[in-house]
């Protein structure tokens, strides 16, 4: 009997080990988070879907426990355009930090190697954001001092040609980042993040330039060798197929 309880006691453990490991878990604490809400949602093949939504104590910590299907990428959101992207791995233990009313600027991360790298692309992308809306400002205050008689138009024109001088080249800047991230990264789900990352509202790695291809045979390359059975990897396969008639339809034209 005794030995029986020993065997029942050690499949008990297996089984609750089993469970653990399989999941994973996201927690921290967010400034200004204190009693409101956080979604969990996942980024799957077809479009966001729903995982969980959590009222944060009165300390601003929160704490999310899921054990998904496949590996897939997760975004945490306070409102539909202020989140951050995840992508854990089973087992791993999350831990965030930032403020809930401006989430996707001020976070912070660790526990999670591609999480992390997902990160790193993020602060690339604020980093540049900061530059453009710089620029905007900078643009908008000549267009006043034009309107107002402050500057004639010749002024205003060799300011303007200035500032596009600067955001061409942090747009380029911007794409090489982006690229890089593709070539060094291969078979990990973030490449899917950072092949999309636009720059005002314009792509980075345009899927109407025939150049494109190359970036997008990158990362399924790679996630076919790491995930060939994850359902990004197939949706993306398909996603690259239609490209790849696309462009040489243009080209027939």
């Amino acid at each position: 009997m005794k030995y029986k309880t020993i065997i029942m006691a050690g499949l008990l453990a297996m089984i609750a080990t089993g469970c653990k490991h399989d999941g994973f878990t996201i927690e921290g604490t967010l400034e200004n988070g204190a009693n409101k809400t956080l979604w969990l949602e996942e980024i799957a093949p077809d479009g966001p879907m729903f995982i969980d939504s959590i009222r944060l104590d009165d300390k601003g910590h929160f704490k999310f426990s899921y054990t998904p299907p496949y590996r897939s990428l997760y975004n945490l959101h306070t409102t539909e355009n202020n989140y951050i992207v995840t992508l854990p791995d089973k087992g791993e233990t999350l831990e965030v930090t930032g403020n809930y009313d401006n989430l996707s600027l001020t976070y912070n991360i660790k526990g999670s190697s591609e999480s992390v790298l997902l990160w790193q692309l993020q602060q690339y992308t604020n980093d540049g954001s900061k530059i453009l809306y710089a620029l905007v400002d900078s643009v908008n205050s000549y267009e006043m001092q034009l309107a107002g008689g402050e500057i004639d138009k010749k002024t205003y024109d060799v300011k303007k040609k200035a500032m596009d001088s600067v955001y061409h080249a942090a747009f380029v800047e911007q794409q090489e980042y982006v690229c890089r991230f593709v070539e060094e990264n291969a078979g990990s789900l973030a490449t899917l993040i950072a092949l999309y990352k636009p720059f005002n509202n314009r792509a980075l790695i345009d899927p109407r330039d025939p150049a494109s291809i190359d970036y997008y045979d990158q990362v399924l390359d790679g996630l076919e060798e790491l995930l060939p059975d994850n359902p990004h990897t197939l949706h993306f396969k398909n996603t690259t197929e239609h490209l790849r008639s696309a462009l040489a339809r243009q080209q027939e034209q």
